[in-house]
């Protein structure tokens, strides 16, 4: 008899964790589960991605009251006889009003979100909440399952949570998930007491399909060395440490074109250093590509200048297509990157990420030893959905 397991997310835009869960999904056994898929937002580039053997829930109304302005929210409510939802939302609107760490507001509204939100109608054998903050909430407050599972995808410590907040909900997970030895031991050293609930499961990446669909696609570039970085425009992506560096191999006679897939909050901020430095016909914003495989299939270079991650997945797909890596030293960088065997770890400034970069542009038997170990790893991971299989059971 096959086993009824729950999946909770916030949305499917393009990042890490939503490209996850989207590979995941494509390779969990439906012979032996049927899987419902739970939103807070029907939205994101890999909503059209969801396999065909999962069944997509209906979307939360009443979470768009916490996803508009206050204003908004509270005419919209009143209309409809919700005073109960809209005395919510404005005891959440102080909160985010005051609460300066954006990360912590979140966890703290999530009380009122709560109060606003219906139960799941239906009993599951598993539960899983795969995301940190919402995701798991929810899957602890609003789903009734025999086995609830939690996944953190990042460095817990930097994400500036409150482990006071998350300890209640992640006592009631049977098992707490990350992405990497290094998270894990994170986790196991902010959360002693949950130890055993602890568990590693890399992210699904398929070595087959990105080489597929790398191929799906010519790229033709300008002359010049293509330098390619991929990841949200947020301050954890530290593409402003990108921007610096661009400016210092400019300025050093280097040729290059360094070329950055993603979007998000510091589009403006990035635009503003890129025109302040003259770099716009070098450091270009491609913005969100729902492929884009051919793109770091055509870099001379792949660079990932993070401040933190979990386990990068962009930096797996570099691996996969065999690309020369250089990455910033981040907590988990050695989780993913051999120093000066398959890549490069610099230290975090613009000095340090320049004298790493200008040493693969200068160095060509640099180059190809790191494409050669490339070459010589095994780095699929669709095994790892074994590790998920025993946690269900």
């Amino acid at each position: 008899m096959k086993k009824s397991v729950l999946f909770v997310m916030n949305n499917l835009n393009c990042g890490g964790a939503e490209k996850a869960l989207i590979s995941l999904l494509d390779t969990i056994d439906y012979s032996k589960y049927d899987v419902d898929l739970f939103l807070m937002k029907h939205e994101g580039l890999f909503l059209s991605k969801i396999p065909n053997n999962v069944n997509l829930l209906e979307e939360p109304n009443e979470y768009k009251y916490f996803d508009m302005s206050i204003k908004l929210a509270l005419l919209d409510c009143l209309k409809n006889g919700r005073l109960d939802i809209a005395i919510s939302r404005l005891l959440a609107g102080i909160i985010i009003k005051t609460e300066k760490n954006r990360v912590r507001c979140e966890q703290r509204v999530w009380m009122y979100i709560s109060k606003s939100l219906k139960n799941i109608n239906k009993k599951y054998d598993i539960a899983v909440g795969y995301l940190e903050k919402t995701p798991i909430y929810f899957c602890v407050d609003k789903v009734d399952a025999n086995t609830k599972i939690g996944f953190i995808h990042n460095d817990y410590d930097k994400l500036g949570m409150d482990p006071f907040l998350d300890q209640p909900y992640f006592e009631r997970l049977e098992n707490l998930v990350t992405v990497s030895e290094e998270c894990g031991n994170i986790l196991r050293n902010r959360f002693p007491m949950y130890n055993d609930k602890v568990k590693i499961m890399y992210n699904i990446v398929s070595p087959s399909t990105i080489n597929k669909m790398s191929l799906e696609q010519r790229i033709t570039w300008d002359e010049g060395v293509k330098i390619v970085s991929v990841g949200r425009l947020n301050k954890q992506k530290n593409f402003e440490l990108a921007v610096e560096t661009c400016k210092e191999l400019v300025k050093n006679g280097y040729s290059v074109k360094w070329y950055i897939i993603g979007e998000g909050e510091e589009r403006e901020e990035l635009e503003r250093m890129i025109d302040e430095n003259n770099l716009q016909e070098t450091f270009i914003l491609l913005g969100i590509k729902e492929n884009p495989y051919p793109y770091i299939r055509e870099a001379d270079i792949y660079v990932q200048p993070s401040r933190f991650e979990g386990k990068s997945i962009a930096i797996d797909e570099a691996k996969i297509l065999h690309k020369p890596i250089v990455v910033t030293n981040f907590s988990t960088a050695k989780d993913q990157i051999n120093n000066q065997d398959n890549g490069l770890i610099v230290e975090m400034n613009s000095k340090s990420l320049y004298e790493g970069i200008a040493s693969l542009i200068n160095n060509e038997a640099l180059r190809e030893h790191f494409t050669s170990q490339l070459s010589n790893e095994q780095l699929g991971t669709e095994s790892e959905i074994h590790k998920l299989y025993e946690m269900f059971n």
